[in-house]
């Protein structure tokens, strides 16, 4: 079986997700949908697709599944578009800034019995499966106390910054899908301290640049998040769990793996210095997962119920932050 895609949004995600499709057996790029012509021709040319509007691709029978790599305001809207026409979906995160318009899409989702996808691709990242392999085989012993380090090379233009929906809800959404991901237990409470250290700018558009995180669970399980906007020595992706019995630890990627000594000490190459490299097999992979999700009829390894729970903890981060306290998830999701 060849699941063939379309892909909505023609920009950086976009490309990244038609170079990932085009690069998976068992799936076919059929068309591409941009506003912007010349974006949406240069994934025509480069992977040999039709250029189509995302109302003719919602009617085309020679499309089986879309990625949405649009504007988060425009997610939800699609996902039920496309749930409605019968195409499997896979979504970039979020699925909404709000959490009713996201129970309102899954609950559309379920209606139409549609399968969808939500693009969390450090789930799908080779070191950071081979880590959570590790606790599933029992190496560690019992999950205890978990540190996810998240740090960007620098902060996104300012434009992009007043529509991402803020720190928690852009950066840090991925690092609260990890540790949902790795605890092995639902989160209870959040704690969330949050400041404006690197650009002063983001601060003044009601946004924060440093945080720091600490979820714990029922049984007491934790998990510390560290985030930044600016690491000067490159893009600081690690991890690390503490279990009963040791530890397990994922390492940053560096441009070589290797290590000079001279005279003048130890060095190391500089680290991968950008998202869309550190986890160019993340994408890969996380889009054969869907595809294989397809072939068999499976749910797909991140649903939009786990859409649903990243954004909750983002919420419930806002809100401790806001009110300098512990926030219990509770509060958020309204569910006891």
């Amino acid at each position: 079986m060849t699941v063939r895609f379309a892909i909505l949004g023609a920009g950086r995600i976009g490309q990244v997700h038609a170079r990932a499709v085009a690069a998976t057996p068992g799936a076919r790029l059929v068309a591409i949908a941009d506003p912007v012509a010349e974006a949406a021709e240069k994934v025509a040319r480069d992977h040999g697709c039709d250029i189509r509007s995302i109302d003719a691709i919602a009617a085309s029978g020679d499309v089986d599944a879309v990625a949405i790599c649009t504007p988060t305001d425009t997610h939800a809207d699609l996902i039920e578009q496309f749930a409605r026409a019968g195409k499997a979906v896979f979504c970039e995160k979020p699925i909404d800034l709000s959490l009713p318009r996201v129970r309102a899409a899954l609950a559309t989702v379920e209606a139409e019995g549609a399968t969808l996808m939500v693009g969390f691709n450090r789930r799908f990242d080779p070191d950071f499966m081979a880590l959570k392999a590790a606790i599933d085989a029992g190496k560690i012993g019992a999950v205890e106390m978990i540190t996810i380090t998240s740090r960007d090379p620098g902060p996104p233009p300012h434009g992009y910054i007043q529509v991402s929906g803020g720190i928690f809800r852009d950066m840090t959404i991925h690092d609260f899908d990890m540790a949902r991901w790795l605890l092995g237990e639902e989160v209870e409470t959040v704690q969330a301290q949050a400041s404006v250290l690197v650009d002063p700018e983001i601060g003044a558009m009601g946004d924060y640049d440093s945080a720091n995180v600490i979820l714990a669970t029922a049984s007491g399980r934790q998990c510390v998040i560290t985030n930044s906007r600016r690491a000067t020595y490159g893009y600081d992706q690690r991890i690390e769990v503490l279990g009963s019995k040791g530890m397990v630890s994922a390492r940053n990627m560096a441009e070589a793996n290797i290590e000079l000594a001279d005279g003048g000490g130890f060095t190391t190459p500089p680290l991968l210095n950008f998202f869309m490299t550190r986890y160019t097999a993340a994408y890969a992979n996380e889009i054969a997962a869907l595809v294989a999700a397809i072939a068999e009829g499976a749910v797909p390894p991140t649903t939009g119920q786990d859409g649903l729970m990243a954004l909750a903890l983002a919420d419930a981060a806002l809100l401790s932050v806001a009110e300098g306290r512990v926030v219990r998830l509770s509060e958020v999701t309204g569910q006891a």
